[in-house]
């Protein structure tokens, strides 16, 4: 994508309709060395945290639950929540499939863990 991507409109129905599988993001676009990540969730992740970046989840379908240790936020379809670093969380999508967009910094592993982390595919 790289200085391209800056000049290339992305359509993120069109993007969400490119791939069908669960919890493996999908880069759409760069800037600024961070990425925006899109993803499909069904079910529930596992409990990790990012040690070094904060992560932003914006819900574009569905309703996502992020579960906190101290509390549970809801994303309906437009709302957005930044887990703060160091947090401890678990994305829940409890009755049908989720999709969200993330921006993350580039590089940052999905579970907070470069050995257990989904590598996120360019689409």
């Amino acid at each position: 994508m790289g200085e391209q991507s800056a000049r290339v409109k992305v359509n993120l129905a069109e993007k969400f309709d490119s791939f069908s599988d669960h919890w493996a993001p999908r880069i759409v676009a760069r800037y600024n060395q961070n990425e925006i990540r899109l993803a499909k969730l069904e079910g529930e992740f596992h409990w990790h945290k990012h040690a070094d970046t904060d992560e932003l989840f914006l819900c574009v379908e569905g309703v996502l639950d992020l579960e906190l240790r101290e509390r549970t936020v809801t994303l309906n379809p437009g709302e957005l929540f930044v887990v703060p670093r160091g947090t401890e969380h678990r994305p829940v999508a409890r009755t049908d499939e989720v999709k969200v967009l993330f921006i993350d910094p580039v590089d940052t592993p999905n579970t907070g863990d470069p050995a257990t982390a989904t590598n996120a595919i360019e689409i």
